[in-house]
């Protein structure tokens, strides 16, 4: 397949708490084992409104309090363009801290409420300080859409403080089956719109489940090239005995 695809990875400096770049490095990976050239570019304070323009695939992670903060302000400045790839249904898996910017707003532990760009229809509050952190080993099921029926049990790990709750514009990404999902409480874990994903698993996420990395890679190239793409197996059995073994345990 000669094709390439133009990666953005959002503030790859401020946001990446909990190995993001092993999820990149799946998307690149799996890209090259099959012949596509794959292109990562930064996404930052630097970032041109032309370079916005040209991603193919977007992917954003997590970060502390503060450094959401600092992002949020140069993220509303790239409001228009962002908001512009999704609703054209480029792709864009978006863990952790980065969901909470796509919602409508995050309130922290401490510090003022951090306006969202209202991509995902959800907010998350943090309950401060002694509140329980939803925290270890979690499965869930991908909810049944026709985009996402090919996915599978998919596994994680989740740490975070702040509750997510999802308004009646939002999909779940899928039912918690183990672990505690967005707020420990409806059973709903991440949230969907149009091709693109947030989720709270990570650890990272994609070597887990590559599965989710190639509905990325395949829904990337079907948008640039306008046309249904099947993309090559590849042996993934020792990723799955790892996904059955946690599932079982």
């Amino acid at each position: 397949m000669n094709s390439q695809l133009t990666i953005g990875w959002l503030y790859p400096q401020l946001m990446s708490t909990y190995g993001d770049r092993g999820n990149i490095q799946v998307l690149q990976k799996r890209c090259e084992w099959r012949g596509i050239k794959s292109v990562i570019v930064p996404i930052d304070q630097s970032t041109s409104t032309s370079q916005l323009q040209s991603i193919d695939l977007l992917f954003g992670g997590g970060a502390q309090d503060r450094e959401q903060e600092i992002v949020m302000q140069d993220l509303h400045k790239k409001k228009k363009e962002i908001m512009s790839l999704i609703e054209n249904d480029v792709p864009a898996l978006f863990v952790c801290g980065a969901p909470q910017l796509m919602g409508k707003y995050y309130e922290p532990a401490e510090g003022k409420r951090i306006e969202g760009l209202g991509i995902f229809d959800m907010f998350t509050k943090h309950l401060g300080t002694d509140a329980d952190r939803l925290i270890g080993n979690i499965i869930v099921e991908p909810v049944l859409r026709s985009s996402f029926s090919v996915l599978h049990s998919v596994v994680g790990f989740e740490n975070h403080g702040g509750r997510t709750y999802l308004g009646d514009g939002a999909a779940p990404f899928a039912k918690v089956i183990k672990g505690f999902g967005n707020n420990g409480e409806d059973g709903t874990e991440g949230v969907v719109y149009k091709n693109a994903i947030g989720t709270y698993l990570h650890g990272p996420l994609l070597p887990k489940n590559p599965q989710i990395a190639d509905f990325m890679i395949e829904k990337a190239l079907e948008i640039k090239y306008k046309k249904k793409i099947i993309l090559k197996q590849l042996d993934d059995s020792l990723e799955q005995k790892a996904n059955d073994f946690i599932v079982s345990r």
